[in-house]
């Protein structure tokens, strides 16, 4: 999958990224020059936690055949140390449908191993930048 992202205007922060056939924005706050038109980088970072935890729920829960109606996911981020190397992203869920206390463990537990969960804590991340 490729992502690209491209200067919406001239000299502007607002960009367009394509994710195959969608189209997203980003911007910056206003504070360092931006519109605030847009999340931000760190927000979609936040964002990619938070839809993988709903979504693997989802999909755990329909495979088990549990009463899922839907899940909630609010991830609230406190980035005040994030120069020193600590970037903490506090999750609350919240299931919703006919669940057993049971079920509900079991779906919290294959939530807390989503893949992104993975990815953020466990996995050494490789960027190679390269400049055309």
């Amino acid at each position: 999958m490729k992502v690209v992202s491209r200067s919406e205007t001239a000299g502007k922060f607002r960009q367009v990224v394509t994710v195959g056939a969608h189209t997203l924005h980003a911007d910056v706050m206003p504070a360092i020059g931006g519109e605030d038109s847009a999340p931000g980088p760190h927000d979609y970072f936040d964002v990619s936690l938070a839809t993988c935890k709903a979504l693997t729920g989802m999909w755990y829960a329909k495979r088990q055949k549990f009463a899922l109606d839907r899940i909630e996911v609010t991830v609230e981020r406190d980035d005040s140390k994030e120069r020193q190397g600590t970037y903490v992203l506090k999750v609350q869920l919240a299931y919703f449908g006919a669940l057993t206390d049971e079920e509900k463990a079991k779906v919290h537990d294959a939530v807390s191993r989503c893949p992104v969960h993975k990815l953020m804590t466990t996995t050494e991340v490789q960027i190679e930048t390269t400049a055309l």
